[in-house]
């Protein structure tokens, strides 16, 4: 009993960690959104001063400097939940940042019951766990797939990561070399998918690993 209270306290210490980075995610990215509006007008006062001067060249430059600086600022993934769109894009930006390839689909479907600090929760916690695993191989070797959406009368979400060897399975989960907080990632995620009354798996090989979540849409 009391062993269980330690590990209960633990896990919601690592959420509460987990949901701050998040926010600071998140209000990240609205920063730079409401920056680019900011300078929006001057954008234009720049481009129509050089119109104005015949100077063509230097317009269609300007103009694919500020394509580029809005794709950056734009959402690669919309889930059709702003919260969701923020972790998950935040993650695949660390994740380049560290010259992995993420290949990712992802919709939440309108009846999905999961709140969005749930799925935060579990979405952050496997992408860590995913990017942490890929930084320890070759550059060449390192991928995460993700595939969020919905399969018959479930919601569906895949995570398939490159990974080294194989890792021990304890009950349904795995020991992890990672430290405490790495195995607390995904007992929370179990925690959370059975609260909706869900399944979740996870297998690991040598080289991969991947992690499957249904959930009961009604």
């Amino acid at each position: 009993m009391l062993f269980q209270k330690w590990i209960d306290k633990r896990i919601e210490a690592y959420q509460s960690d987990l949901i701050r980075k998040y926010c600071d995610e998140i209000e990240s990215m609205y920063m730079k959104m409401r920056g680019w509006r900011h300078d929006y007008h001057n954008h234009i006062q720049a481009l129509q001063a050089s119109m104005a001067m015949e100077k063509y060249e230097e317009v269609n430059a300007y103009l694919r400097q500020l394509n580029d600086d809005l794709v950056n600022v734009d959402t690669a993934i919309k889930t059709g939940r702003v919260m969701v769109d923020a972790i998950l894009n935040g993650k695949i930006n660390i994740a380049s940042q560290n010259d992995i390839v993420v290949n990712a689909k992802a919709r939440i479907p309108d009846k999905t019951p999961l709140t969005d600090v749930d799925l935060c929760v579990i979405i952050g916690n496997l992408l860590d766990n995913a990017i942490e695993e890929n930084k320890g191989l070759s550059v060449s070797d390192r991928f995460i797939r993700i595939y969020i959406g919905q399969k018959n009368t479930q919601f569906y979400l895949a995570f398939t990561n490159a990974a080294g060897k194989k890792h021990v399975r304890h009950g349904s989960l795995f020991a992890s070399s990672k430290g405490l907080n790495h195995g607390f990632g995904l007992m929370r995620v179990e925690r959370v998918v059975k609260k909706y009354g869900g399944l979740f798996s996870a297998d690991s090989e040598d080289g991969g690993f991947t992690a499957e979540l249904l959930i009961p849409m009604e």
